[in-house]
Order: structure tokens, then sequence, then C-alpha cells
């Protein structure tokens, strides 16, 4: 809307002074941000703007503060299971939940995963667990028994909540191969050798041995006594308790329990509806499909919280990501808002009869979880309709997001950065050989600071301090580089984490998986090029001496272990692998050798 080239603007607070050059003027809506701050001095650091004040409100305290504000607007649709909640309704059916949890012995701190694909259940439980004060766990619904084993010891689950089955996925029977006792448990008193903190396991649909189903538990909070117990302990709640934990992963590459509080996810949820100027808009234009997973910060803090934050309906219109189902959702229910990954938007763009839906509603929407060519954010302006489209970008140890456009930026600064940095966050890039603020456009680690960054890793506080320095700086281990004009570019990662349609994935993680195989001698695994998943998984595998086996051998002994997108599309067998002087393994170099070995 401004280009550069208008370089006096009267600056608001002394209008007879110009602004400084490249300094945008306010937006002519009285958008909360105001100007757009600039990096300090020719180095790469820059802070947000701290004219907005932070909230201290605790969820449960923002859902009652929209409930009041606009009872009967839609708050909740998920159109395959009929439910279809104003925010009124919503906020009594998570009220009982809460109440509910409580009066089956749960407490404030206690940990509660909640397992499954997207559905209403997922929301309810997000919402309720919040309004009692306890734990979240976001569990990836394609774990299978060893991953799952390994998230529930890792944080001391109390409770978990899932569906019977999805799919091939059978939730009830891969809890049982870690958790045998639980067919001749009472429910609620589950005692487990492997899994000592598990006493509640909550079906959401079937009533399974051992386990309360969520209806009953719900049903149960629904009497006065135990609403009164949920108003007495919700006295004791403060927005700086820890409120979600996301597995996430380090260079180590065994999954961290990020853990963060009602104000970090408060303030984040509400500074993205900011950004995308949601207070602005109309009833009917506050229409937000959601078909990211409700697991990853993107749609827990981007989709549930942005919605009860700013007043928008949310509308799920599948359990996992189905460009079908999310075109037909826009159609059917005037979506005017649409969030995704870059693999989600592709899909979504190439639906066979993609010209015979209705889009005339939408307007903007978010595009985040891995970069985005500049083709496609061009081809998701145009043809969706999406003008107010901006590319998001963070980390699930930031709350999630950190930098984010403008929705009037230019279509090139949309395509060629992730944006500028949002309020009360401060960003820095730290030149990778010194430790020194680099200069602009040259780049090195990004690294974040402010309101946003999560509590620490659960239960591991050198793992913390390794990732948060004692000046309270989180290191991203992305690398960065950051213009004049405070736009942002991911260039790349210094930790080798594969991200493949928005899904993280971490080599080591799997190297030490492939060495459980009885024939694999060394492994290593990277990341290649791919036009539809930005990355796919290629496993280098070097045999024990005399050992034969095929790829296909190899990806029949990842099934039912590990979650199905992390399984390799591509195996390869090599003899060895490039190496450094100092007999290190060099990553990028075997990268390169697969994409051409693969003619990618």
């Amino acid at each position: 809307m401004f280009s550069s080239c208008f370089q006096v603007t009267p600056c608001r607070r002394f209008p007879h002074l110009p602004l400084p050059h490249g300094q945008r003027p306010p937006f002519p809506s009285g958008d909360t941000d105001r100007t757009v701050p600039l990096p300090v001095g020719g180095l790469s650091y820059i802070q947000g703007h701290t004219k907005q004040r932070l909230i201290n409100k605790t969820v449960g305290q923002c859902l009652e503060a929209v409930a009041q504000r606009v009872p009967d607007r839609e708050a909740l649709v998920v159109p395959q299971e009929n439910v279809r909640l104003t925010f009124a309704e919503l906020k009594e059916e998570v009220d009982k939940a809460a109440s509910g949890l409580l009066s089956i012995g749960l407490r404030k701190g206690d940990r509660l995963g909640m397992w499954g694909p997207n559905s209403y259940a997922w929301v309810l439980m997000q919402l309720a667990t919040a309004q009692a004060g306890i734990i979240l766990v976001s569990v990836n619904p394609a774990y299978q028994a060893m991953e799952l084993e390994y998230a529930l010891r890792k944080v001391g689950c109390k409770a978990i909540t899932f569906p019977k089955q999805f799919k091939t996925q059978k939730y009830y029977n891969i809890l049982k191969q870690i958790c045998p006792e639980l067919e001749k448990a009472q429910p609620g008193a589950l005692k487990s050798q492997r899994l000592p903190a598990l006493t509640t396991v909550i079906s959401v649909d079937d009533p399974l041995p051992g386990t309360l189903l969520l209806d009953e538990v719900v049903a149960s909070g629904g009497t006065e006594k135990h609403l009164a117990q949920l108003r007495y302990s919700q006295q004791f709640l403060s927005c700086h308790d820890p409120i979600n934990i996301q597995f996430t992963s380090g260079t180590t590459g065994s999954p961290k329990g990020a853990t963060l509080s009602h104000y970090n996810i408060v303030n984040n949820s509400n500074m993205i509806g900011d950004r995308l100027r949601l207070h602005l808009k109309t009833a009917e234009d506050l229409r937000i499909i959601l078909p990211s997973p409700l697991y990853h910060c993107l749609g827990s803090v981007g989709g549930t919280m942005v919605s009860i934050m700013h007043g928008a309906t949310l509308i799920l219109p599948c359990p996992i990501f189905d460009g079908k189902k999310a075109l037909e959702a826009i159609s059917k229910e005037r979506g005017s808002i649409l969030y995704g990954t870059p693999t989600m938007f592709v899909d979504i763009l190439n639906q066979p009869d993609f010209s015979s839906y209705d889009i005339s509603s939408m307007f903007g929407g978010v595009i985040a979880g891995s970069p985005a060519p500049p083709e496609l954010i061009r081809a998701i302006i145009d043809k969706l309709n999406m003008k107010e489209l901006v590319v998001a970008y963070g980390t699930t140890e930031n709350s999630p997001v950190t930098f984010m456009n403008f929705a009037e930026d230019t279509v090139e600064q949309k395509a060629e950065s992730v944006g500028r940095i949002m309020p009360h966050t401060e960003a820095q890039i730290v030149d990778l050989k010194t430790g020194m603020l680099a200069e602009l456009n040259t780049s090195g680690e990004l690294c974040i600071r402010g309101y946003c960054v999560m509590l620490g890793y659960w239960g591991e506080p050198q793992k913390t301090e390794e990732a948060i320095g004692q000046d309270k700086w989180y290191r991203t281990g992305d690398i960065a580089v950051m213009d004049s004009q405070g736009f942002c570019k991911i260039v790349g990662r210094s930790k080798d984490m594969i991200i493949r349609g928005g899904e993280n994935i971490y080599p080591a993680e799997l190297e030490d998986f492939f060495h459980t195989h009885p024939q694999v001698q060394e492994v290593q695994v990277v990341g290649v090029k791919d036009d539809r998943m930005g990355e796919e998984i290629c496993a280098c595998i070097r045999l024990k001496k005399g050992e034969e086996t095929t790829a296909e051998e190899i990806k029949a002994f990842c099934k039912g272990k590990i979650a199905h997108f992390k399984i390799p599309r591509y195996v390869v067998f090599v003899t060895n692998y490039p190496l450094t002087v100092s007999g290190k393994i060099q990553k990028f170099k075997l990268r390169q050798q697969m994409e051409q070995h693969l003619n990618l």
C-alpha cells in the first residue's frame, strides 16, 4: 500500500516532522501495530512495538469474555460430527467438561494427553483442561506404541483421551500394547507398570474396558456441586501457569516437551488476530477454516485461541487434512480465512473440481509450517481470492508466531520473506562464527526474546538452558537474514531437521530407530527436495558385512513402529558417507549426492 518511495510522511505525534525513510505511516485502518519498527544501527536486531498492553488473563477468562461479548455468534462448527455451537453454548459445555475432569480426581497441574485427529472433543479438551488448570499434552495422532510410551512417560500423564480408532490407527489397541492392565482395570483407577503416572483413560466415542466415557465425564460435571468445585479451584489459577505441552525436538532428536503458559498463547493468538486485522472485520468475515492439525501450535493457537480472542467462528472441515473437504467447507460454511502449510495449499489448488466451488467469501489466511515458494504465494492470492494472505513464522517454543506479514505487504514481500517482527518480541541474528550481532543482509542464527518464549522443556532443565540463555534469548536453530525494512527470510537450519509437508522430522530420532534393525550397520537420514511436500525423507543405509535386504523390507520394518509420516520415501544403500577432515559426516554433501542419485 505504501512503497518506500514515499519518503516524507507527517509523523502522527509531531505532524511537522517527517518519518524516517522506510518507516511506514500509521495504517489507515487504525491497526494496533501502527507504524512498523525498523532494525537498529545497520545490525540484525529489531524490537516489536510495545504500545498495546499484554493481556494478563487465563484461557478460561478469555472464553468467558467472548461468551459475554458475542454469546449468540457461532463459535465452533464440525460438519462431519454435526456440531454447531455458539460461544455461550461452547462456554457451557467447556465448564461442564472442566468440572467433570475435576470430579474424576484430576487436579491443577496434572497432565492430560489428547491423542487423536481434529474433532469437537479435541477443542473441548483443549479449553476444558485450561479452564480447570490441567495441562493439556498434545499427542501426535499418528504415534505408535513406542512413541506414545515415550511421550506419556516423559511428562507423567495422569490421563489420556482418544477415540477408539481412526482409519487404520486403533488407539485403544496401541495403548493396550504398553498398558495391558487396561482391559481389567477399574475405570479411573488404572495401575500400569510401564506408565506409573497414568490412572485415567477417557474414551471419546465407545465404552471400552477400563475407560471412562467422555460424555459421562461431561454429564457428571454438570451438577451444581461439581460446578461449584470448579469455581472454587479457578481462584487459584494464574495466567503464568503452564497450560500446554507440545512435543518438539532439538539436535539430539529425542522429542522434548515445550511447555507453554496461558500468557504465552493468549497473547500470541491475540497478536496473530490483530495482524490479520480481525478486530476490524464483521462477523460474516470471521469464519476460519482450519484443516491443519490441532496437535500443532498453528492449529491450537492460530486456530482455537484466535477464535476465542477475536470472536471468530472456527470450522474444522476434516479430522485429518483433506483438500476436497476444505473446499467444501469454504463453499458451504462461507469460510473467509484459511490456514494451512504449503503442502496443504498445493493440494487444495490442485483439486480436479477446484473451479466448481464457491470461494467468493474468502479474503485471507495464514500459510506457515515450512518455506513457501513465491509461485505458490501468488497462486493462493489469485486463485483462492486470498488478497490478505500472510506468511507466518515461528517455533513451538515461541508460542508459536514471531514474524508475520501485514495483509497489505506486497506479493513480493510475502513471497520473499516471513514478514516482520510481532509486537512485544525482540529478534536478533547472531553470526555463528563470532557470536556477535550480524550486519543486515548477513546470515546467522535467529534468536528470539520476549513474552512468547516458553516456560521451558518439561523436566529437562539442562536442555532448557541450552536453548534459552541466561540473557533470556531463545536460540531457534534457524539460519535467517534480516533486511533494512525489518523483513526476515529463513535461509536454512543449523539443526538438520526435515520439514515434510509441515511435519517436523528429526533425523537423529530416525537414525536411532534404524539402528535397531538387525542388518543395519550405519544409517544417515537426510531431507531431499520434493515439489509437493517441500522435503522427503531419504535413509542412506550401510548394511552389515554380507547382509542383503531391499528398500521395501526396510519400509515394512517401520510400519506400526513409527508414525507413517516418518517412514522414508527413499531408502538408498551406500558403502560410505562424505566426511570432513576430522571424520564427521557432511550431511549437506550427502543430501546433494542423494538428490543427484535420485534425479531430483
